[in-house]
């Protein structure tokens, strides 16, 4: 809700980004198949499973879409926000991943991933530790650009690549806990 109102307003701030007035599309939404919107990740996509990805789809991206950009994290872990996956460079004419995208840093398709806060390329689930359920954000950003950035980056030099080239960003949020 509170980025629908910003859109209004003509910008969104994103961790220190403006996605440009105008360059977003009200169209562009994220899905899932394999949880409810704001429902339960099922434990297969975490660690106390099978740890692999959960697909995802989209459409309605800006026209001006070059390529899209993904960062998975928990902003209710202890130690503050974990980055879960790190994936740049899907390609624009992409409009999904697949369940179960491996673990590699550059993917048959140009994508790359990133190091994620357990120090591993690509996808690791919720691994709470025991209490209330922790939020998990997919977002997705449709940048204007192919990024220039080499596989197994950082979220921090993701960030910076991104900075100035995000056209619009969507979410999806799911829960888990132990």
């Amino acid at each position: 809700m509170a980025v629908g109102c910003l859109i209004l307003f003509g910008a969104v701030i994103l961790r220190g980004q403006t996605a440009r007035p105008g360059a977003g599309s009200m169209n562009f939404k994220i899905s899932t198949t394999s949880f409810p919107a704001d429902g339960i990740i099922p434990k297969r996509y975490t660690c106390d499973g099978e740890d692999g990805s959960p697909a995802l789809s989209w459409g309605g991206a800006p026209q001006a879409t070059k390529a899209f950009a993904l960062i998975a994290d928990d902003p209710d872990a202890p130690v503050g926000t974990w980055t879960h996956w790190l994936a740049w460079n899907i390609p624009a004419s992409t409009n999904q991943l697949s369940e179960g995208v491996s673990k590699d840093a550059q993917l048959a398709d140009g994508a790359r991933q990133g190091v994620n806060d357990f120090g591993r390329i690509g996808y690791n689930g919720p691994c709470p530790p025991p209490g209330k359920p922790h939020r998990y954000f997919f977002k997705l950003y449709a940048l204007d650009s192919v990024l220039d950035l080499k596989p197994g980056a950082s979220r921090k030099e993701l960030e910076a690549a991104m900075r100035g080239h995000v056209l619009h960003q969507i979410e999806l949020m799911g829960r888990y806990g132990r």
